[in-house]
């Protein structure tokens, strides 16, 4: 009996340090081979090493804490059917206990599971911005059971995984910058399309706004049309997160190259040129008539109140 339980356990450990020592092999192979999503480039800069690190990091330390669950426990029960132990009643003591802690710790068991599967799944990873619907922000720590999101004001979120039901990743893929110009209506869509495109041409030659910008940027046409204005609207897909600086610096192209050829923009300085050169309202109302009656009930309406003079007081 004493050299089984000894053959075992010998068993049982080497069985086990094999197992992890392999697991480990694995994760490190896993965590320097580059993903790539999409293909070719684009996968290489969507995944960093941080993110590499901690996503093999939490799957290595999964799977080498089942594996040693397994290897451990099957080895103890397998003692204890040498001693002649009925296992029948500690096996099902087992299983109520399992229930009655997997029923009171359900949200833990859902934290856990639900961030196994995103970290599995590489639903996103340290350095993604990532609306999570009860928080939003920059991800700068994945766990198995919370998220830990930077939001834009600088705060922190502690996000549980099980509370997670979508997840949008703004750091995957491609985004979309659009802008859209509003000028006069009797502007020349020909010029202003001629400025539009040398914008963009100067501006994808550019750096760093060549490597930003991942299409040519282009000008989709007209968004609206109404009485007094009309929209023209300028779109370009850009790197993941860029969106917004893209815009930015194509609304300060846009405006700057509009002032040289003279295009008026709605709103500003042309606001104010349009309420001096529309007509004054009061240049068609006819002056008094200098025989009009000052006597008459309507001018006595008209005149303004006198002040009174307070009363004097009672002596």
């Amino acid at each position: 009996m004493g050299l089984q339980i000894l053959l075992i356990v010998v068993v049982a450990v080497a069985l086990r340090a094999v197992v992890r020592r392999a697991i480990t092999k694995l994760i490190d192979r896993m965590g320097r081979a580059p993903q790539a999503s999409d293909g070719g480039a684009l996968g290489g800069l969507l995944v960093n090493a941080e993110r590499r690190r901690q996503r093999s990091a939490a799957i290595g330390s999964v799977l080498r804490s089942v594996a040693s669950f397994l290897i451990l426990g099957t080895a103890a029960l397998m003692v204890l059917g040498t001693f002649k132990i009925n296992l029948a009643p500690l096996l099902a003591s087992a299983g109520v206990a399992g229930v009655a802690i997997g029923f009171g710790a359900r949200n833990l068991v859902t934290d856990f599971l639900s961030g196994v599967f995103m970290i599995l799944e590489d639903q996103y990873g340290v350095g993604d911005v990532i609306d999570a619907g009860v928080a939003a922000g920059e991800v700068i720590e994945v766990g198995l059971r919370v998220t830990k999101l930077r939001g834009d004001n600088g705060e922190i979120w502690y996000v549980r995984n099980g509370e997670v039901k979508r997840i949008g990743n703004l750091s995957q893929g491609w985004a979309t910058a659009g802008v859209d110009v509003t000028v006069k209506a009797s502007e020349d869509l020909d010029r202003v399309k001629a400025t539009l495109d040398e914008v963009a041409e100067k501006m994808s030659k550019e750096e760093p706004w060549n490597e930003l910008l991942w299409s040519p940027v282009e000008v989709l046409g007209l968004d609206s049309v109404l009485i007094d204005s009309m929209v023209v609207r300028v779109s370009a897909r850009t790197m993941p997160g860029k969106s917004v600086t893209v815009e930015r610096e194509l609304r300060w192209r846009i405006k700057r190259a509009f002032d040289a050829a003279s295009i008026r923009i709605v709103g500003g300085a042309t606001a104010l040129e349009d309420v001096e050169d529309a007509p004054d309202p009061t240049a068609t109302v006819a002056a008094p008539s200098v025989y009009s009656n000052a006597d008459s009930p309507q001018a006595a309406a008209t005149a303004p109140i006198a002040p009174q003079r307070p009363a004097p007081p009672a002596k």
